[in-house]
């Protein structure tokens, strides 16, 4: 039916059946349908910024962390990774929980829950208390998180919606690299003496005022046929990702005891197990936790398959700079986070400049960032290689923003792009799917590049040889993005583009 100024997008809907009723999509408000203004997805973006902020923010802190609580390497490397993992594991749970429970009330639930886990991190007493804080607090952040994509997708259609995933993408890039400045900055200014602690108790604040703006202005949406939690997808999809990142993560530091390996060898089992259960449950007419047939959809397997890379790579890589500039060149958490900041600046850039290249270009945008990205990583390592030992962050900024500006070019539609031939209905499961892709992926780079830039900083070759072999992987990574674009099924021009039906949210994927 027509739209007019009053009448909210969520209830321009289509018929469902009459099990539904005749006006009524199974996946919107339990009573009259609510759409999502412009502070209710504000409001929700904040369940992205806290969670993402909160991944990147602790890079710049790891050396004061060490300095005060005497953490190990592996130890360190928990705190970033134990805290994406348990985040990981438990997003597309929380999404069938939010389907089931109503996706506010998972949304304040997991808000309230990062809220004290962020208090319990802030306080913590030693490193082990440390990594088991921040373990809860990616596990509330698995809570929360999902509910935004399926919000937007429940309470928002055409333009509207496709400009509200291109700013959950674009938030999500502006945290990495705003959340180490913001870091530094808080590590610096040591307020009475709490050195590293003010980058989880800012956090209070924050979700406090988020809880009561979450209760005004975020619709009340819920599935109206939620499905059963997969009980064993779940389980086998967890032993998947923990027999992977576990022993990427401590097996270098206790020299890869059989145990590691042993997992090392069961995870591809796992990952098996998992596919053929999936598979097996969705002939059965009963909901997996990730449906096989979501990758029936160029546009998602193919996605899957650039975000995976990306993420990892763009995960080490500010893991890495962060332990570079303080531990290598000894410079202060305030200088490498501020160091950050043409990267951050041209990311906005590229991010504000998506949709209207998006519409014209496709995914040739996608291509285009990626040889950016890759321009910018050279020029990372020619200065770094050169530059050493009397480098400086301020030559760094070059090659940090022409990164930047392809990362934008990349991460900001990336989202849109991915899902823009996943059908409405199954938008929020195929969102939760990409995040725990991206998710995954970050974890896997701090596991993976993370070890080996520790082991080449540590073994004498240095800290110099170990940061421009991460690049190196990055290098590669980047021409593999931009080639794997053309891939993708938006990779058209566009009068080719006009006529698909998915092509308003693949060209408004990052409009903001």
């Amino acid at each position: 039916m027509p739209s007019t100024p009053n009448t909210p997008n969520a209830a321009r809907t289509h018929e469902a059946g009459p099990r539904f009723g005749a006006h009524q999509r199974p996946d919107q408000a339990a009573g009259a349908p609510q759409g999502l203004n412009g502070i209710g997805l504000t409001v929700v973006l904040i369940g992205v910024l806290l969670p993402m902020l909160d991944f990147f923010i602790v890079n710049v802190a790891l050396p004061t962390i060490d300095a005060d609580l005497r953490a190990s390497q592996p130890m360190l490397e928990l705190v970033v990774s134990g805290y994406a993992t348990a985040y990981a594991l438990l997003l597309v749970l929380g999404g069938r929980l939010g389907d089931s429970l109503g996706r506010k009330r998972l949304f304040l639930i997991g808000m309230a829950a990062f809220t004290l886990t962020s208090l319990a991190c802030g306080l913590a007493p030693d490193a082990t208390a440390l990594v088991v804080g921040r373990i809860a607090q990616g596990a509330s952040a698995a809570l929360m998180v999902p509910q935004v994509l399926a919000t937007i997708q429940a309470a928002t259609t055409g333009q509207r919606r496709a400009r509200a995933l291109g700013r959950y993408g674009a938030t999500g890039g502006l945290a990495a690299a705003l959340g180490q400045v913001l870091g530094g900055l808080l590590v610096s200014a040591n307020i009475d003496g709490t050195g590293w602690r003010p980058i989880f108790l800012v956090n209070v604040p924050i979700g406090l005022a988020g809880l009561v703006l979450a209760r005004r202005y975020v619709p009340d949406t819920r599935h109206g046929n939620p499905a059963r939690v997969d009980g064993r997808g779940t389980v086998l999809l967890g032993l998947t990702v923990l027999a992977i990142l576990i022993p990427l993560t401590e097996g270098r530091s206790l020299g890869w005891p059989d145990w590691t390996i042993a997992l090392l060898v069961a995870a591809p089992l796992f990952a098996t197990a998992f596919g053929l259960a999936e598979i097996r449950t969705e002939r059965t007419g009963r909901a997996p936790l990730v449906p096989p047939s979501l990758l029936r959809h160029a546009s998602m397997r193919i996605g899957l398959l650039l975000a995976l890379p990306f993420f990892a790579g763009f995960g080490a890589f500010m893991f890495c700079y962060a332990l570079l500039v303080q531990q290598g060149l000894h410079d202060s958490a305030l200088t490498a986070g501020v160091g950050l900041l043409p990267m951050a600046a041209t990311f906005l850039l590229a991010s504000l400049s998506t949709a209207r290249l998006l519409a014209r270009y496709g995914a040739r945008v996608l291509a285009a960032g990626g040889l950016l990205q890759a321009a910018g990583l050279a020029v990372l390592a020619v200065t770094v290689y050169l530059g050493w030992p009397g480098l400086s962050v301020a030559l760094l900024a070059p090659g940090l923003a022409i990164a930047g500006l392809g990362q934008g070019l990349v991460m900001s539609p990336l989202f849109g792009v991915v899902l823009s031939e996943v059908p409405p209905t199954e938008a929020g499961v195929g969102g939760g799917v990409l995040t725990t892709t991206q998710q995954t992926a970050l974890a896997l780079g701090v596991a993976t590049l993370g070890s080996m830039f520790l082991t080449l900083a540590s073994d004498g070759t240095g800290v110099r040889a170990g940061f421009i072999a991460v690049l190196a992987v990055q290098l590669v990574i980047a021409f593999a993005v931009a080639g794997g674009a053309r891939r993708l099924p938006s990779w058209r021009r566009r009068d080719q583009a006009a006529q698909s039906p998915s092509a308003e949210l693949v060209a408004a994927g990052a409009q903001h």
